[in-house]
């Protein structure tokens, strides 16, 4: 008898669980088909047209594509040029970031107003960013004229070696307040009564921050860093709303690389250098989650 009641239990249990797999499916059918829809299907799509010579009736030529877009100098340029936009915004905005979250999480009078200003520009819209830089960084614009107001030569910000520096702020003024509400949120979790202990101890602040803020910020780091990166990425709007179609050669960025080889519906390059852009954000985001699991471990 006991077997048989442990039979049913478990058929019951079997019962159960594909129930909930189907509620399960039914309730992601919807995201589900869309991300196929928009995405993992036009992605196969456009990696498979990467090893074709002819996007209709192509025919298979292997590497070939993808030989072709590292040898382009205006690939290589695209590239050298997006590594060093996204090395040095990245760890300016992580530092900015999280220097501005230690700040809000104190007491200030002015905490509110500071928290609206930063996250404000984050529901701007493009179209109105990209009218206020342009009325900042002309050649005509405010910028400029305060400079001749102090007696010095203009600047052609978007024309010269300073189209990266004003890109970079860009980036900055605009995701910044991202990365601020990700931090508050990770020191606003660390329990007090760490610091408490470590005060009846006598640490130092700084000693407080290595062996507490720090560590337990880590994983709140990874995840900052791993989605600043991705949003580096997502700057040629502003770019190329900024400076259109060729910009400087500083700023000319792998999405230029990829719109202009869309205008001239050269398909086969645009996905092949879209597979290597993707496979390299794939292999960083794989190498950040490897090494916050081996930290997660070690702190375990």
């Amino acid at each position: 008898m006991t077997g048989k009641r442990e039979g049913i239990k478990g058929i019951r249990g079997i019962r159960l669980l594909r129930k909930d797999w189907m509620a399960a499916v039914l309730f992601l059918a919807p995201s589900l088909i869309g991300f196929s829809v928009f995405y993992l299907i036009p992605f196969a799509t456009g990696l498979l047209y990467s090893f074709q010579d002819n996007t209709i009736d192509g025919t298979f030529v292997g590497p070939d594509n993808y030989q072709a877009v590292l040898s382009s100098g205006s690939f290589s340029k695209a590239a050298a040029n997006t590594l060093l936009f996204t090395g040095v915004s990245v760890p300016l905005i992580i530092a900015l970031s999280l220097c501005f979250a230690h700040l809000l999480n104190r007491r200030l009078f002015i905490r509110n107003w500071l928290q609206t200003a930063f996250v404000l520009p984050m529901v701007v819209p493009v179209a109105s960013i990209v009218m206020m830089w342009q009325i900042l960084f002309d050649w005509n614009g405010t910028l400029n004229a305060w400079l001749q107001h102090l007696h010095m030569g203009r600047i052609d910000w978007m024309k010269s070696e300073w189209s990266m520096v004003v890109l970079v702020v860009v980036y900055i003024w605009k995701n910044i307040g991202y990365n601020i509400i990700l931090f508050l949120a990770g020191l606003q979790s660390i329990p007090k009564d760490y610091y408490e202990t470590a005060d009846i101890e006598g640490a130092s602040g700084l000693h407080k921050w290595l062996h507490i803020t720090w560590v337990y910020l880590t994983p709140t780091m990874f995840f900052v860093v791993l989605m600043s990166i991705i949003n580096s990425f997502k700057v040629f709007r502003e770019t190329y709303l900024i400076a259109g179609d060729y910009p400087h050669d500083r700023i000319y960025m792998l999405q230029h690389y990829m719109n202009n080889m869309f205008m001239s519906l050269d398909v086969q390059k645009l996905t092949a250098a879209a597979t290597l852009m993707v496979a390299g954000i794939l292999l960083f985001a794989s190498v950040m989650l490897m090494m916050e699991r081996r930290f997660r471990s070690f702190m375990e």
